[in-house]
């Protein structure tokens, strides 16, 4: 079972003017394939400084997989990408690419994205957007590769090939 930290990004949800709906939404949506487990979540606002710090300490406490909802659009206010770049010691492209191109063909939107993902340690960080649709339908498009990718974080040693 692989453990998850979910962090919500929104100035209106860490003053509690708006209920968080994107943090349990994908709680749900992970944990309900079995071999995921939450373990920590958190909300701060759009403050690079905050959201840097939980992702370091999620990263500190071996936690595979950290997920982010939220602040990764084009408002001025949207700084989670710039945070977690902060964080990150190499890149992921591949998981932001995808959900951009499965996002495209519902909206253009999706070009809109400045979501990033990359690995600190062990930790693999994805950015996923702040609407509840969108975080979900991202997080099926990443789904199918986040074990085997978690797998070689943790340094299996087996081939990469195609299943």
């Amino acid at each position: 079972m692989y453990n998850v930290a979910i962090l919500t990004v929104s100035d209106r949800g860490a003053r509690g003017e708006r209920e968080d709906a994107g943090g349990p939404a994908i709680m749900m949506a992970i944990e309900a394939d079995n071999r995921f487990r939450v373990v920590a979540t958190g909300m701060v606002p759009d403050e690079v400084d905050e959201i840097g710090a939980f992702l370091l300490r999620w990263c500190d406490d071996h936690i595979p997989l950290i997920l982010t909802t939220g602040g990764t659009g084009m408002s001025p206010r949207d700084v989670t990408p710039e945070a977690t770049a902060a964080v990150i010691e190499r890149p992921a492209p591949g998981f932001a690419e995808a959900m951009r191109q499965e996002s495209r063909a519902i909206t253009p939107h999706a070009m809109l994205s400045r979501a990033v993902a990359g690995i600190r340690g062990q930790s693999l960080i994805v950015n996923l957007p702040g609407s509840v649709k969108a975080a979900k339908e991202c997080l099926a498009v990443i789904l199918p590769a986040l074990p085997h990718a978690l797998d070689k974080l943790a340094g299996d040693p087996s081939e990469c090939g195609r299943s």
